[in-house]
């Protein structure tokens, strides 16, 4: 199994983080998305990364390869076994893309201060209202991790790079307890690449 990343990116890194919690033997290619190989094209009709080939399959959509990464390597399972219940975390994977996926890209795309100065506000702003929900479970709505929190972590360890400053109250403690349980994980760990390692600041533990 091969898998071709951008070390920096945070779809990347989610995938990442599913292979470390599967244990799976696969040769991690960090790729620069300015220089993609050209057999990138011949597996990838988008050209795009992160992809993952398995023999003879390839697949280019993160939550493609998350769903058959659990299904490949069902221990530890990382989505619930009840329908209702797996059909939930679909529906927060697909509003995590929808609703912050976009913002994130806004400010990695250097694009006008106004737009970056809203879209951190915005970030910011939904961070700290879903903060108290980390009280109740301690994982996002589960009392287990799961492909949801896949998709969270690397998104939390980019905030000081994306210049998110969520203030520490008793309110958000909560979340930032959320943080440390996700970042002690010894599959985060080992799915740090050493350009995710420099993003916090001074703040790894």
């Amino acid at each position: 199994m091969t898998y071709f990343s951008d070390a920096s990116d945070h779809y990347s890194h989610r995938v990442r983080i599913v292979l470390a919690e599967k244990g799976v033997t696969v040769d991690v290619e960090d790729i620069d998305p300015e220089a993609k190989p050209a057999e990138l094209a011949d597996l990838n009709p988008y050209n795009s990364l992160p992809t993952l080939v398995d023999r003879d399959l390839a697949l280019y959509e993160t939550k493609v390869m998350m769903e058959y990464l659990d299904e490949r390597f069902p221990h530890p399972p990382l989505l619930p076994v009840y329908p209702v219940a797996r059909a939930q975390s679909r529906l927060w994977m697909y509003r995590i893309e929808r609703d912050w996926c976009p913002l994130i890209n806004v400010i990695l795309e250097n694009s006008s201060k106004d737009a970056v100065t809203k879209a951190r506000k915005e970030l910011r702003e939904s961070f700290t209202a879903i903060a108290p929900i980390f009280a109740e479970m301690p994982f996002f709505m589960s009392e287990e991790f799961t492909l949801v929190d896949c998709c969270l972590a690397p998104i939390f360890w980019r905030l000081d790079d994306l210049e998110i400053n969520i203030p520490q109250t008793k309110a958000t403690k909560p979340l930032f307890d959320y943080m440390d349980r996700l970042f002690a994980r010894e599959s985060f760990r080992e799915s740090l690449t050493e350009l995710e390692k420099d993003m916090r600041s001074g703040k790894k533990k």
